[in-house]
């Protein structure tokens, strides 16, 4: 997941991520100064942090931290859901203008441990043979415990799905029901009228 967003001085946003669980979640962020005379976004912006919060679907608090205008931060999920990660900037007046406005450019990568290169390059070929083979396992891990978790998702969709047509059913039969009863109750009533007054 890549994206960029704007956000005020002191003012907080947030994203939801679907994520497994016992996955680990690696996030880059960097944070942009509008500059009122350039009428442009820095590149940087120096004296700028960033507070980083991360909830669990459960509502537990997994990271909170303040970080510098640009950083990474990492987490690892323990229950499969949607968690919550939110950035706060901790900007002041001598920082930022009152009111300006801040780009915060996002990077967020779920289950993806990257090979360190240089280490790599400084084993000989069987022990780099060995490092890859070890990270194609973790990611063929991370893929099947992905598959793992969308299969669940599909089965509480399905099993939602069918109650819920189950009760459509149930409130169809009623109304049927209700209607014949209805039916019956006013031709029995026009019967009686018409007896009372000796039409029939």
């Amino acid at each position: 997941l890549a994206l960029y967003f704007h956000i005020g001085e002191r003012e907080e946003k947030c994203i939801i991520k679907d994520i497994p669980s016992d996955t680990l979640v690696v996030g880059n962020y960097k944070v942009q100064r509008w500059d009122i005379h350039k009428h442009d976004f820095l590149e940087s912006a120096p004296g700028l942090g960033m507070f980083v919060t991360v909830t669990s679907p459960s509502g537990e608090v997994l990271l909170s931290k303040l970080y510098g205008p640009q950083g990474t931060f990492s987490f690892t999920s323990y229950l499969s859901g949607e968690h919550i990660i939110c950035f706060q900037s901790n900007s002041t007046r001598f920082a930022v203008v009152a009111g300006s406005k801040l780009r915060i450019h996002l990077d967020i990568r779920v289950g993806e441990h990257f090979l360190d290169e240089s280490a790599i390059q400084a084993k000989d070929k069987v022990n780099e043979v060995n490092v890859r083979l070890e990270h194609l396992i973790e990611q063929i891990h991370h893929v099947t415990k992905e598959q793992d978790y969308e299969r669940e998702r599909e089965e509480k969709f399905r099993k939602t799905s069918e109650e819920t047509n189950s009760n459509i059913l149930w409130w169809a039969i009623v109304q049927t029901l209700i209607l014949i009863s209805i039916g019956i109750w006013q031709i029995k009533s026009l019967r009686d009228f018409f007896i009372s007054k000796k039409l029939v």
